[in-house]
C-alpha cells in the first residue's frame, strides 16, 4: 500500500491529478506569462504615454524624450513577445504538442 500517493487534483482542487503532466504545468505557465507579459506591456505603454504627454505640457523636452524612449522599449518588448508566441504556435503546428492551444 502506497501511503505517500496523494491525488492532487481531487484533494486540493488542483487542475493537476492523475491525468495531466509536466507538460501541462508548462502550458499553463506559458499561456499565463503571455496574459502577464500582455497587461504589463499595456501599462508601460500607457505609463510612457503619460510621461511623453506631461513633459511635453510641462516645456520639458528631457521627460518627453524619455517617455519616447519608454514607449519605443514598450512597442519593442510587445514585438518580441509577439515573436515569441508565434514561435511557439509554429513548434505546436511541427510537433503537434499542445502547448497554448
Amino acid at each position: 500500500m502506497n501511503y505517500l500517493a496523494v491525488n492532487i487534483g481531487s484533494q486540493f482542487g488542483s487542475p493537476f491529478g492523475v491525468t495531466n503532466t509536466l507538460g501541462d504545468l508548462v502550458s499553463l505557465l506559458l499561456k499565463a506569462s503571455f496574459t502577464i507579459a500582455g497587461l504589463l506591456i499595456l501599462f508601460f505603454i500607457a505609463f510612457a504615454g503619460f510621461q511623453m504627454i506631461a513633459g511635453a505640457g510641462s516645456g520639458n523636452p528631457e521627460s518627453a524624450k524619455k517617455g519616447r524612449e519608454a514607449a519605443t522599449a514598450a512597442v519593442l518588448g510587445f514585438v518580441i513577445i509577439f515573436v515569441a508566441y508565434w514561435i511557439v504556435r509554429i513548434i505546436e503546428i511541427i510537433t503537434g504538442l499542445r502547448l497554448i492551444s
